[in-house]
């Protein structure tokens, strides 16, 4: 089976070309196999880029622990590229399909191969019913973090200047957004799974500290529900831009420092949501099933 590494702002995924391959008969055991770090091609995930009825292709995304997920922001900017680059589409503009449903992306080029992707995210969801959590309110605005045992970094919600609420947004997947002075001072891969499986959030969540600079800069880091710390989240960065305007905390176009790059992010007047960023091809290969 022929793949093909990708990265956006370093959230890494195994592609696999579905218009050339058949789509593997169990997607989820070959996700984990395929993107383990130490026995397989190594990634956050993957990624198979489908036929669609509805689009010029469809994306189906598989979690390092095989589970699926709905959309994932920087890897549709690498489908995006993929299927420009490797002639499935000369359309500059072009849409895919996704569990979110069809997303329209506009593509930047640069030497005739696609360099940067702005994607239209679609609309916030904010109820707190359709996120889904369980955690009170209409809109789960500043709310008190779920309580979670702690046994160690007793002292990192002083150490990272702690704001003990929370707010949620779906892109499409569920976000929990939490603000603190130093996000270099969250002890991210323990405090992580404990709030992506708080029984407040029924199917688990994606979870981002926020430290912001001004009323257009942050800095994120990431916990993402079924892979762990990663570099970069393009549908949490959309979720943290809606977040900043609901809280009053930054504007509704941000500039998102991620640790594997930055995001440029939109909350429009139109309420949907925008997001630029690259899409890095880094190389192909083949995996003995």
């Amino acid at each position: 089976m022929r793949f093909t590494k990708m990265h956006g702002a370093g959230n890494d995924y195994v592609y696999v070309d579905c218009f050339a391959e058949p789509e593997p008969a169990n997607p989820q055991q070959l996700a984990q196999q395929i993107a383990d770090r130490h026995f397989g091609v190594g990634g956050d995930g993957m990624v198979l880029i489908c036929p669609s009825k509805v689009a010029t292709a469809r994306m189906r995304m598989f979690n390092l622990d095989g589970s699926e997920s709905e959309m994932c922001g920087n890897a549709i900017r690498c489908v995006a590229k993929y299927v420009f680059d490797h002639g499935v589409t000369d359309k500059q503009q072009l849409t895919i399909e996704t569990g979110r449903g069809v997303l329209t992306l506009d593509l930047q080029t640069a030497g005739g191969l696609v360099n940067r992707v702005r994607v239209d995210m679609g609309e916030p969801i904010l109820a707190a019913e359709e996120i889904p959590t369980t955690l009170r309110g209409e809109r789960v605005v500043n709310v008190p973090m779920p309580e979670v045992e702690e046994d160690e970094h007793p002292l990192w919600h002083e150490a990272s200047g702690l704001d003990p609420r929370m707010t949620c947004v779906s892109m499409g997947n569920p976000h929990a957004v939490i603000y603190c002075r130093d996000v270099s001072k969250v002890p991210l891969e323990m405090i992580g799974p404990l709030l992506e499986h708080a029984p407040q959030f029924p199917r688990r969540i994606n979870i981002h500290f926020v430290q912001v600079h001004g009323p257009g800069e942050v800095t994120m880091r990431t916990w993402e529900r079924g892979s762990g710390v990663t570099l970069a989240c393009g549908t949490g960065a959309s979720a943290v831009c809606v977040a900043g305007v609901l809280t009053g905390r930054s504007d509704c176009q941000i500039l998102a420092h991620l640790p594997g790059g930055d995001l440029e992010l939109e909350w429009a007047l139109d309420n949907r949501v925008y997001m630029t960023g690259p899409a890095v091809e880094v190389f192909s290969g083949e995996w003995s099933l």
